[in-house]
């Protein structure tokens, strides 16, 4: 299956995207690790996106479209791929299809993971991280420490990460709105969106989204 991933920061993307890639033996391709990797390979695109980066620009749309084009073709993506994170606004979803079409592929599903937006900020504004070690997270309401402010693991202090803010997901939200909600109307009109709700625990949302591909 060819599935491209969407729904706002905070419903839970790339945990559902592992979880769904591993239970259809596709590949799960995310922008961020395809930045990463064609960076620290020092590919072209990499380097392109590089002086983007560093120039605290954003990267063009034909560069991000161009990893994800390369990875596409990689033999572990013959039967199919999960993208997350790509396509994020109409042009990028436009240029997907075009390229798509050219190889004779289609996309099978857009699945779209549905979270209310107080949910989300109640999900991100929460997240509290150890200083001491960044892999400990907690939040607030969901997964509290035993004592506050204080990581159960290691003991080192827990703070929120300014990007976690409320006012800043609510930023993002906006942006999401306005730039990467429209693809869902895009893909809409190709009968091709699966929306689902991402409220409750992860192994329920995934069996949810699977059953929601089938169909």
């Amino acid at each position: 299956m060819r599935i491209v991933l969407v729904g706002p920061p905070g419903a839970g993307k790339g945990t559902q995207a592992a979880f769904l890639a591993k239970n259809l033996d596709i590949p799960h391709i995310s922008t961020g690790d395809l930045f990463r990797a064609n960076i620290s390979q020092g590919t072209e695109l990499g380097l392109k996106a590089k002086a983007f980066m560093d120039a605290g620009d954003l990267v063009p749309d034909e560069v991000t479209i161009g990893m994800a084009k390369d990875r596409m073709e990689q033999p572990d993506a013959a039967n199919g791929f999960l993208l997350d994170g790509f396509p994020r606004n109409v042009a990028q979803a436009e240029a997907l299809d075009a390229v798509l079409k050219a190889e004779g592929m289609e996309l099978d599903a857009v699945l779209d993971l549905e979270v209310p937006e107080d949910e989300v900020v109640k999900r991100i504004a929460g997240r509290r991280i150890c200083r001491k070690d960044s892999a400990h997270v907690f939040h607030v309401t969901y997964n509290a420490p035993k004592v506050e402010g204080v990581c159960d693991v290691c003991g080192g202090e827990l703070y929120q990460r300014d990007d976690d803010s409320e006012e800043t997901v609510r930023r993002r939200l906006e942006v999401y709105h306005t730039q990467t909600e429209p693809i869902i109307d895009y893909y809409r009109a190709q009968n091709l969106v699966v929306t689902i709700s991402a409220l409750g625990k992860v192994d329920e949302v995934t069996a949810k989204a699977m059953d929601a591909l089938k169909k």
